[in-house]
């Protein structure tokens, strides 16, 4: 449902239960009051995104991925803040089936903005993973660094050190190509 529908109905129910506070029914006033504080919630938290991304903590991708498919436009029904995250958990999804194919949405999920800081972290330490795939050292060093600037809380900091660890490992190793 776009973002817009969603806040007509929450005000139309929310004047619908003053009405009834005004006519004497207290009960029915706060019910609905409660109902339309509940639609105006869903303006600001998308059900799909917040379902998603509750399957993905409990390492449900499927499940997650059919309430992702629920958005079928993410722009009319996400407010601007949400963009970013609906591409972070597209990106993550993709990563389980293609690791390669998931970089534009990771890429697009830091272009359109992300708010907490350790999404951001998470987002560069994926195409961090993405550029050691593609043999891609300078890159990942890169993304790595801004990894661990934007990782504050250091929620990420083992996941980090592995990668700098693996990334050790890559130069170790040598390919020979016939």
């Amino acid at each position: 449902m776009p973002n817009i529908v969603r806040l007509i109905l929450g005000f139309a129910v929310l004047g619908g239960a003053i009405a009834l506070m005004v006519f004497g029914l207290w009960g029915w006033g706060i019910l609905a009051f409660f109902i339309s504080i509940l639609i105006l919630v869903t303006y600001f938290f998308n059900e799909n995104m917040l379902l998603a991304q509750w399957y993905l903590r409990k390492d449900n991708m499927p499940k997650s991925e059919v309430f992702l498919n629920r958005i079928t436009n993410y722009e009319k029904q996400l407010i601007r803040t949400q963009h970013g995250y609906y591409n972070l958990l597209i990106g993550l999804i993709e990563s389980r089936k293609a690791p390669m194919a998931s970089e534009k949405y990771f890429k697009k999920a830091l272009s359109l903005g992300m708010t907490m800081d350790h999404n951001i972290a998470l987002a560069k330490l994926s195409l961090a993973g993405i550029a050691m795939g593609k043999r891609n050292k300078r890159e990942a060093q890169m993304y790595l660094t801004e990894a661990k600037k934007a990782d504050k809380n250091k929620l990420l900091a083992d996941q980090i050190k592995q990668m700098k660890d693996q990334m050790g490992l890559m130069d170790r190793q040598q390919i020979r190509y016939r």
